[in-house]
């Protein structure tokens, strides 16, 4: 995107402020669900400032623009926004200013704030007026100025949605509707609003290819005691989806109707998740009902995987296993004869996962970091940013796959050649932080913070850290990244549970130099009881080999190279069976032999 392209549609955008008489504008870069992927029609963030990460908000006031992210983003928002005047504001480090705190202190009292209240949680939105009002200023969430402006905006798409069969589905979606009424019953409530995209999606076991990487579709959901709703862009669903829905007693809505359908709603104790759903939402209904402002229903049960998902997801992570091992081969081969580069290391990622049954797609956008590019935590390869990839230094690779049996997030670094000492030592303290995770036995009722500090303890002996969390949830056969819990060193209310289902990703960046990551899914399951109550450990899923030449022995303990031994013999044993080329079975083979 040229910058002068950016520089023109800040200037566009200050215009109509001051025709709206806004003195500051926020876009947020989000959808009406608070999606992670959205749809190209809802990338405003990007569509303002040419930053393609994940998240972060940008602020335009009349003579400043601003974009706040995190970690994770720092390296490639200076190169994405060199020349278009936007300032980076760092979010999640010591001393950050979050936004409000900056246009309180930049603005004066009687200015004017506007966002897209569609675009902000109702959470968001309440926490962001009240910080700002108190200090005199003015709030509008009832103002979208980028629909104005985006003359070609692209439009929503139209994908017919399907069925995920029950010989995949955990439950029926009439089980999980009774569930989800079995909660309201023992809360005294009536009713749940649903708006996250991969809440509706399992609660109805209905799939799409609508959103790239997430199996999910526009739509929301209001649950009663004793009706079920769906709204939808009808043109979606088939005569035969239709019908096995009415079957099921649900109710079929259009989409654009959900917020007239709220107005209508009166005298109900509503279950309404603030984060989940945005803050336009909440309107409807708060002048005659009264709001249970709570975790999603819905989200809490998916987060924890039953027995026939467990199943299913331990396939999909075998399948996933062979590919990313017939992937790691093929690139070992190839780097001293052929020209590969990052973007085509992911191309063949996926070209070998469509090998194998059941496969729907990439879970996210390949991560495939040579060099220096691995610091970049979210490196995005583009043809303008491809490396070509040499036995000069190492590869870090994150990608993860969806299968109608699960989805899969994985990441190795592997060497391409010769190591230096500080890559190996970086790479086995990681290791060692790796596995204190993948070991960790602890009491029911155990926070994700808790974990998280557990995880980086080998790391902060040597005065070493990463920006980032340690662990997200993992969907199954939906949202690669799945709340509620989460492993990380911000607070999280949400205790570790049993069926949980999440990453383990600790990592060490040098700036400039290389990236180390080792991902594994863990599967949070009982350990036991004693006199002092009932404790948890982790089941590792992924199963793929660990660099052996990027380990340095000395540097562990005997109980962490039995972990990697076992670790490796069980990928052995899995994997192995799927692996069909005799060279590549192998190396395999000499990867998972015993370190000693």
């Amino acid at each position: 995107m040229q910058k002068n392209e950016i520089l023109n549609r800040i200037a566009a955008l200050r215009k109509l402020m001051i025709d709206n008489q806004i003195d500051a504008y926020v876009i947020t870069g989000s959808d009406p669900h608070m999606s992670e992927y959205t749809p190209e029609n809802w990338k405003t963030r990007q569509w303002i400032s040419g930053f393609t990460g994940s998240f972060g908000k940008v602020l335009i006031t009349l003579d400043r623009a601003l974009l706040w992210t995190d970690t994770r983003y720092f390296l490639q928002a200076n190169d994405e926004l060199a020349g278009t005047g936007i300032v980076i504001m760092k979010e999640r480090v010591p001393d950050a200013i979050p936004i409000e705190e900056w246009i309180t202190a930049n603005l004066g009292a009687g200015t004017t704030v506007g966002v897209d209240g569609y675009t902000l949680s109702a959470h968001d939105k309440a926490q962001f007026e009240s910080k700002i009002t108190a200090k005199g200023l003015l709030f509008r969430n009832d103002i979208d100025l980028v629909s104005v402006l985006w003359s070609k905006r692209p439009t929503l798409p139209i994908s017919q949605i399907y069925e995920h069969e029950p010989i995949f589905a955990g439950k029926s979606r009439k089980e999980k509707i009774e569930l989800v009424r079995s909660v309201l019953k023992a809360q005294g409530l009536h009713s749940t609003v649903i708006s996250q995209l991969d809440d509706v999606a399992w609660l109805f076991n209905l799939r799409s290819d609508e959103i790239q990487y997430e199996p999910v579709f526009a739509a929301y959901s209001y649950i009663e005691l004793d009706e079920a709703h769906l709204f939808i862009d009808q043109s979606k669903v088939s005569t035969d989806v239709r019908i096995s829905l009415e079957d099921d007693s649900i109710k079929i809505h259009s989409y654009d109707s959900f917020i007239t359908f709220l107005s209508r709603i009166h005298d109900q104790k509503i279950q309404f998740d603030p984060i989940r759903c945005n803050s336009m939402l909440i309107n409807p209904i708060t002048k005659s009902n009264s709001l249970e402002l709570s975790v999603s229903i819905t989200s809490l049960l998916k987060s924890v995987k039953d027995d026939k998902e467990i199943r299913n997801i331990k396939s999909a992570h075998i399948k996933d296993g062979a590919a990313l091992v017939n992937s790691i081969f093929w690139i070992i081969q190839s780097v001293n004869k052929d020209v590969i580069t990052e973007v085509s290391v992911g191309h063949k990622l996926n070209e070998f996962r469509g090998r194998q049954p059941l496969y729907k797609g990439e879970s996210f956008h390949p991560i495939v970091s040579f060099g220096d590019h691995g610091a970049i935590v979210h490196y995005h390869a583009t043809h303008q940013t491809d490396r070509i990839i040499k036995a000069d230094n190492i590869l870090l690779i994150d990608s993860g796959g969806q299968y109608l049996d699960g989805t899969t997030d994985i990441t190795r670094t592997i060497t391409m050649g010769s190591v230096t000492v500080q890559q190996k030592e970086d790479f086995t303290f990681c290791l060692k932080a790796h596995i204190a995770l993948a070991t960790a036995i602890f009491p029911i009722g155990t926070k994700g913070y808790s974990l998280d500090a557990i995880t980086r303890k080998p790391l902060w002996d040597r005065g070493m850290n990463y920006g980032h969390g340690t662990g997200h949830g993992v969907g199954y056969f939906l949202s690669v990244h799945e709340g509620p819990m989460s492993i990380r060193a911000e607070f999280n209310n949400e205790p570790i549970r049993e069926g949980h289902l999440l990453s383990n990703e600790p990592a060490i960046y040098r700036e400039g130099e290389y990236g180390i990551r080792t991902e594994n899914v863990i599967l949070c399951k009982k350990y036991k009881s004693s006199e002092f109550g009932d404790f948890l450990c982790f089941e590792t899923l992924s199963l793929c080999p660990i660099d052996r030449n990027l380990i340095s022995l000395e540097l562990l303990t005997k109980n962490e190279i039995d972990w990697i031994n076992d670790y490796h013999s069980t990928v052995y044993n899995e994997v192995s069976p799927l692996i069909t080329d005799r060279d590549t079975l192998e190396w395999l083979s000499l990867q998972c032999e015993p370190l000693s």
